[in-house]
């Protein structure tokens, strides 16, 4: 069995602060990226609901995820969350099913 992972992360931003979020995921974008245990990282608004992010991660494996966790992009970007999120990151972590 592979130890790859994938993540969906979902975050909504409080009224009127939807551009701050998205800035302060764009900042976290390619630095993951180049993360040696990042094999997907992409970040979506909704359609319907353009308050809330969507990120849609693949990676090596749950050590690489915990990597990513400590990293000065996505520390800055979890310190500016704090202030601009209506409630709390959900995380969902996934195994794929073969």
């Amino acid at each position: 069995m592979s130890d790859e992972i994938s993540v969906v992360a979902i975050v909504e931003a409080k009224p009127g602060r939807e551009h701050e979020v998205a800035t302060a995921i764009q900042a976290c974008l390619e630095p993951t990226r180049q993360e040696a245990g990042c094999l997907l990282y992409t970040a979506h608004a909704e359609i319907e609901t353009p308050a809330r992010f969507v990120f849609i991660e693949r990676w090596k494996s749950r050590a690489a995820l915990a990597v990513h966790e400590k990293e000065p992009h996505f520390l800055a970007m979890a310190k500016a969350f704090e202030s601009l999120l209506k409630g709390p990151l959900q995380v969902l972590v996934l195994r794929e099913l073969r």
